[in-house]
C-alpha cells in the first residue's frame, strides 16, 4: 500500500475526530457551569499547548522517525477525548484539551512525513491530500456531531475517540516501520528545519520585508476574525435562534458546519483554481476579505435562520479561496530553503489567534453583544485590506 494513502487515512480520520467535537465542545462546557469567557478559554488551552509543543514534536520526529511519534501524538488525542467524554467538572475539559493539545503533531508530522517519502517534484500534488482530507472531515464530522448529541453530548466524543484509536491502527499496521526518506533536510519545505515560539528573534528578520509583512499581516487577520467566529458562533447561534421551539444546540449547530464544510469542497474542488488563474492570488485574496466582512456583518444582523444560512454562504463561498490564495502568496515570497520557516511562522500566528481570539470573541457573547461580537470578526478581516 502506497505510504500517502495511509497518511490520507490517518489524517482524515483525526480531523473527523476533531470536526466531531467542534459544534460540540461549547455546549458541554455550558452543561458543566462553563461561562462563555471560559469556554473561550478552554478553546485557547488546545491553540497555546499545540504552539508550546509543537516545535519539539517535529524536532523529536526528526531525531526518532516520523511514525512513532506520530503515534505518540494520537495516543495522545486519544486520552484527551476520553478525559472529554468523562468530564464532570469545568477543569476536566482543560485538562483533556491541554493533553490533546501538548500532543496536537498529528498533521504537522503528516506534512513532514510527505515531505520525506515524495520526490520534491511531486510534493506539491502529494500535499493535497491533506486539503482532501480536511475537506472531508468538515462535511462529515459536524454532521455526525449534531446528529449523534441528541442521544447524550458523551455520545460524539466517544465516537471521536473511537475514530482516535482508528487512525492509530492504521499509522501502526498502515504505515512502514522503516521511512523511506528522499531528501530530508533544511530544504524539505513543511518538513524542514523548524522553529519554537521562543524563537521570535529568528522570524524578525522575515517582517523586515515589507511586502512579506504585509501578507503575514493579512494571514494574522484572516487567522483571528476566522478563530473569533468559529470558536463563538455556536453560543451566538444558541442566544440567536431558535428551532421547533427551542433554542440551537449542536444539532443545529453542527448540520450548518457539515453546510459551509460543503460549500468549502466544492470551492477547493477546482473553482479556486479557476479563480486564480483567471484573477490572480492578490484578487482572490481580496474577495476573499471583502466576502468575509459582509458575511460576518450579515451574520450578526441575521434575524431568521434563512438569512443565517444566506450570509454564512456568501462567506464561505468567498473565503473558500482565502487561505489557499494568501498560504501561495506568503510561500512564493520565501526562499525554497525557508519554506519550512515560513510554514512554521504562518502556524505560530495561527495558534496566537486561536489563543487570544476565542477569549476576546466570547468574552463579548457573555455580555450579550451579539452584533458587536460579528463587527468585530469583520473588523479583523476589514483590517487586512487595508495591509494590501
Amino acid at each position: 500500500m502506497s505510504p500517502l494513502l495511509a497518511i490520507f487515512l490517518v489524517v482524515a480520520v483525526d480531523v473527523l475526530g476533531m470536526t466531531i467535537i467542534l459544534p460540540l465542545l461549547p455546549f458541554y462546557s455550558e452543561r458543566l457551569g462553563a461561562s462563555p469567557t471560559t469556554i473561550g478559554a478552554i478553546v485557547a488551552t488546545f491553540a497555546l499547548c499545540q504552539l508550546l509543543a509543537g516545535p519539539f514534536l517535529g524536532r523529536w520526529s526528526d531525531k526518532i522517525g516520523r511514525r512513532p511519534v506520530l503515534l505518540v501524538s494520537q495516543l495522545g488525542t486519544l486520552i484527551g477525548f476520553l478525559i472529554l467524554a468523562n468530564s464532570t467538572a469545568v477543569w476536566m475539559l482543560f485538562l483533556a484539551r491541554a493533553i490533546d493539545g501538548a500532543t496536537a503533531g498529528n498533521l504537522t508530522i503528516a506534512q513532514a512525513y510527505i515531505s520525506d517519502v515524495t520526490k520534491p517534484e511531486d510534493r506539491t500534488k502529494s500535499f493535497a491530500v491533506i486539503g482532501i482530507a480536511f475537506g472531508l472531515g468538515f462535511l462529515i464530522g459536524p454532521g455526525i456531531s449534531g446528529y449523534l448529541s441528541q442521544f447524550g453530548y458523551p455520545v460524539p466524543i466517544y465516537m471521536a475517540a473511537g475514530l482516535s484509536f482508528t487512525s492509530i491502527l492504521c499509522t501502526y499496521f498502515m504505515l512502514p516501520r522503516r521511512e523511506v526518506v528522499h531528501e530530508r533536510n533544511e530544504a524539505a519545505g513543511p518538513g524542514g528545519r523548524r522553529l519554537t515560539f521562543f524563537d521570535w528573534g529568528a522570524y524578525t528578520k522575515y517582517f523586515k520585508d515589507r511586502q512579506l509583512a504585509r501578507l503575514l499581516g493579512q494571514w494574522f487577520c484572516f487567522a483571528f476574525s476566522f478563530a473569533t467566529f468559529i470558536s463563538g458562533f455556536a453560543l451566538f447561534c444558541e442566544r440567536r435562534f431558535l428551532h421547533d421551539g427551542h433554542r440551537f444546540g449542536p444539532k443545529e449547530v453542527g448540520y450548518i458546519m457539515a453546510y459551509s464544510g460543503l460549500l468549502g469542497i466544492v470551492m477547493q474542488g477546482g473553482v479556486v483554481g479557476r479563480l486564480v488563474k483567471r484573477f490572480g492570488d492578490k484578487n482572490v485574496v481580496r474577495l476573499g476579505f471583502v466576502s468575509s466582512v459582509i458575511g460576518y456583518v450579515g451574520v450578526g444582523l441575521s434575524m431568521k435562520v434563512w438569512q443565517l444560512l444566506s450570509v454564512n454562504t456568501v462567506a464561505a463561498v468567498g473565503g473558500g479561496g482565502l487561505r489557499p490564495a494568501l498560504t501561495s502568496m506568503i510561500t512564493q515570497k520565501a526562499d525554497r530553503r525557508e519554506q519550512g520557516v515560513i510554514i512554521g511562522l504562518t502556524q505560530s500566528l495561527m495558534s496566537v489567534a486561536q489563543i487570544t481570539a476565542p477569549i476576546i470573541g466570547n468574552a463579548l457573547i457573555q455580555r450579550e453583544l451579539l452584533v458587536v461580537w460579528a463587527v468585530w470578526c469583520a473588523a479583523a478581516a476589514g483590517l487586512a485590506m487595508f495591509l494590501d
